[in-house]
């Protein structure tokens, strides 16, 4: 009797261990969702602290109610486009596309349908709640950065991407001639916070050569990457 019951027992613990790793293999293997954009791109998520963000830059050319935004290739037109607008970086979707996404000017974010349905741009208050809960801008951009020199400048000073952001250098298009300068050196994310006067914008900014992420007001008509973050 015994040595059935000792026999017994071995099997409910080796039964017990085999459900508890079972559960823990499932746990491994089951991402966060994904979310779709009107356009069927599609985007993977990370939650950091009480926020959910997207992991890519944002490469929609319609707003989620179906409205197209314009695609402005010239430059001197970009900089005389005060309605919701878009570009990939020096007009090339083939090469920059995948990995940056687009760039965009404030009135596209400003139409508060940018981002898919059940997401946003962030506020200038979101970034800080991230931010801060990061250790503050000091050391944030380098828990934000995707690691390595692939997309990022060497040295890529202090990158670790333990969150999971994995922010890419979109570089971003500037508003006095409309041209395309900084990719793979600084990354540049609009918020949907409008600053003290029109048309001033805050944004966040990275560095290749820096552990920094900060806040940076700059004008509506330049061309920044967008990140969507989770509605609550």
């Amino acid at each position: 009797m015994k040595k059935l019951f000792l026999a017994s027992s071995v099997i409910i613990l080796l039964g017990a261990f085999i459900s508890l790793s079972g559960c823990k293999e499932e746990d491994d293997n089951n991402p966060q969702p994904t979310v779709t954009d009107i356009d069927g791109n599609v985007y993977h998520t990370v939650t950091i602290g009480t926020q959910v963000w997207m992991v890519e830059n944002l490469n929609t050319t319609r707003c989620n109610d179906g409205t197209p935004i314009t695609l402005e290739t010239d430059g001197w037109a970009w900089t005389n486009l005060y309605a919701p607008g878009y570009c990939w970086y020096e007009n090339d979707s083939a090469t920059y596309k995948t990995t940056y996404g687009a760039l965009y000017n404030w009135w596209a974010v400003n139409t508060g349908k940018l981002c898919p349905t059940g997401w946003h741009v962030p506020t200038d208050a979101e970034w800080a709640i991230l931010t801060d809960y990061l250790g503050g801008t000091g050391v944030a951009g380098g828990k934000l950065k995707e690691t390595g020199t692939i997309h990022w400048q060497s040295p890529n000073t202090g990158a670790t991407n333990e969150t999971g952001f994995t922010a890419v250098p979109g570089g971003y298009r500037l508003y006095q001639d409309g041209t395309f300068d900084h990719i793979g050196s600084t990354g540049y994310w609009w918020s949907s916070s409008e600053g003290d006067y029109s048309p001033l914008v805050w944004g966040r900014y990275i560095y290749f050569n820096d552990v920094i992420e900060d806040r940076i007001i700059t004008f509506a008509y330049c061309g920044y990457s967008v990140r969507c973050i989770k509605d609550e």
